[in-house]
């Protein structure tokens, strides 16, 4: 795997502060080259050197239990996947990039368990959802914080942790794991 990218679900927000100068250096301590950080909500651009995402996925949460006490998600991704959550998102293109979301999911729900999600959330907002390879399509329509498609409510139906990215900060990162 070329250059990747680590989504780390829920750093920065409900608590989990994290200066993104701490976390670099740890994942260089950890023995992870090139590291990088975008924004400050989790997203590291690193080099694998030759370990596979699952093994990458695994030294960063084990990275950051140790280091900082954090249990989050990992989640990394190649950037041809990167160029995946971008492209092959319905609502890309339809929706302003603020609200149009590519939701990281660490497996691969059932079409059941998507239709599960799909039927409780009827009713319930105006968001349009589209299932796709470990990911979870979203438009929030009218905006997040008003939103009652948590993703809490959403990991419940479908059995997978996730963490959520906008097209604006996908677009950012793919310039930075293209430069």
């Amino acid at each position: 795997m070329a250059r990747a990218v680590a989504f780390l679900g829920s750093i920065n927000v409900g608590g989990n502060r994290l200066k993104m100068t701490d976390l670099k250096a740890a994942l260089e301590d950890a023995g992870l080259a090139q590291v990088a950080t975008v924004v400050a909500s989790g997203n590291v651009l690193f080099d694998p050197q030759g370990r596979s995402a699952a093994d990458a996925e695994a030294l960063i949460a084990r990275t950051l239990s140790d280091r900082f006490g954090l249990d989050v998600l990992v989640t990394v991704r190649s950037r041809d996947e990167v160029v995946s959550a971008i492209d092959n998102n319905p609502f890309h293109g339809e929706g302003e990039d603020k609200f149009v979301h590519t939701h990281f999911l660490e497996n691969q729900p059932t079409q059941a368990q998507f239709d599960t999600l799909l039927a409780d959330h009827a009713g319930r907002g105006s968001e349009k959802l589209a299932l796709g390879e470990r990911m979870l399509f979203l438009d929030y329509g009218d905006g997040v914080a008003e939103s009652k498609l948590t993703g809490a409510f959403m990991e419940r139906r479908l059995e997978s942790r996730g963490t959520a990215r906008n097209m604006r900060s996908l677009k950012r990162i793919l310039e930075k794991m293209e430069a």
